[in-house]
């Protein structure tokens, strides 16, 4: 009889479903999470495994010091934390630029990037020195005392490094950029937005859109004459002719216009926050943007949960959002993800193709990094 019952039930959605002139319609009637996955999962990339075997992969490290040449002390630069990396595939390795804490307690900690490398993706060999921070140059007042944050970087067709990164004086996050040929040594172009009244604007997370080449480089490309970047804490987009003066994309106020909006829903997990992660790819099918949605916490209503999202824009208006997953592709669940500086942080933001897998680094409760691999092309 419960094998009959069931055959019944399976022959009737099959008959709903041939019905519909539209499949979407079945997942909005029945609820059917199954089919808008599928849908979805024509354009992201999915699904990412946690490499339990090896994470965290980077560790704060207590012995690595460095003479601070604005404090004019020598630092534990990189003892507190270590976390949030940009990553770029570079003569057949990955070399992955991280954010670093010293303990100074000021700030919770002034901020460093620190640069390691990989042959297999998993293990990494880091410099004891970092390679880039605060300096006694003109983006001091931006840069002291809490630091230079989570870089994103890409190419240009010449084989420029330009690294989006965030500068935090304490009180003000502000998007700057910088490049570099090697990855060692980087020239510093000062904020992003420099017209004289964004100055003090909160921005941060710059995610450039890019293309991805054969040996695994992301190249900077421009969409009907301009390169664009994905940036801000609720999906917000600009534009640039040159990688370094870009205009954000405003509202009849002239304030930034959101093309990716937090989501209202007491059980989305992007209802208090959308925030880039690594840069966005141009594919056939459109845009890819992976980032990181934060939940409002139920109890305090404060921001909780930070698990990462993918969204698809229109390849030929970056503005125009196609698609988007209503459920986190990656989000805290080991303790190393649940326990840490910020609780419950699994904060994407490295992204490279190697080795015919993705590499997937993230920060984990804003004190440690892991790895994530999808084997799809």
């Amino acid at each position: 009889m419960k094998q009959a019952i069931l055959l019944i039930s399976v022959l009737v959605s099959l008959f709903f479903f041939l019905s519909c002139e539209n499949p979407k319609q079945v997942a909005e009637s029945q609820q059917d999470s199954i089919i808008v996955i599928q849908e979805t999962q024509e354009w992201a990339i999915l699904p990412f495994t946690k490499v339990d075997s090896a994470n965290p992969i980077l560790l704060a490290e207590k012995n690595t010091s460095f003479f601070c040449p604005v404090s004019q002390k020598k630092v534990f630069w990189e003892a507190n934390d270590v976390y949030n990396p940009s990553t770029v595939v570079r003569n057949g390795k990955i070399y992955m630029i991280y954010r670093a804490e010293d303990t100074v307690k000021t700030v919770n900690g002034t901020s460093r990037l620190g640069l390691a490398e990989s042959e297999d993706g998993i293990h990494f060999k880091r410099l004891p020195q970092p390679v880039f921070f605060p300096d006694n140059d003109e983006m001091k007042k931006y840069e002291w005392m809490g630091g230079c944050e989570d870089p994103r970087i890409v190419e240009d067709s010449s084989g420029t490094y330009f690294m989006t990164y965030t500068a935090y004086d304490g009180k003000v996050a502000r998007l700057c950029v910088a490049s570099s040929k090697d990855l060692l040594q980087w020239k510093k172009h000062g904020l992003v937005f420099k017209n004289p009244k964004n100055r003090d604007r909160w921005s941060k997370s710059g995610a450039i859109v890019c293309t991805l080449t054969q040996d695994g480089k992301m190249i900077a490309t421009k969409i009907k004459g301009k390169y664009v970047m994905y940036w801000g804490e609720n999906g917000l987009i600009a534009f640039s002719n040159d990688l370094l003066t870009w205009e954000f994309l405003a509202d009849e106020r002239g304030e930034p216009k959101s093309v990716l909006p937090k989501r209202e829903g007491q059980d989305i997990f992007d209802n208090a926050l959308v925030e880039p992660g690594p840069p966005a790819l141009l594919t056939e099918k459109g845009i890819l943007l992976i980032y990181n949605g934060a939940s409002k916490d139920k109890t305090t209503g404060g921001i909780s949960n930070y698990c990462g999202g993918q969204a698809l824009f229109d390849k030929n208006d970056p503005t125009k959002l196609i698609s988007r997953l209503d459920t986190p592709f990656i989000q805290p669940e080991k303790d190393y993800e649940l326990t840490g500086l910020v609780n419950k942080v699994t904060f994407v933001e490295g992204l490279s193709y190697f080795k015919n897998q993705w590499f997937l680094y993230y920060g984990t409760a804003d004190s440690r990094i892991a790895v994530a691999l999808a084997s799809i092309k």
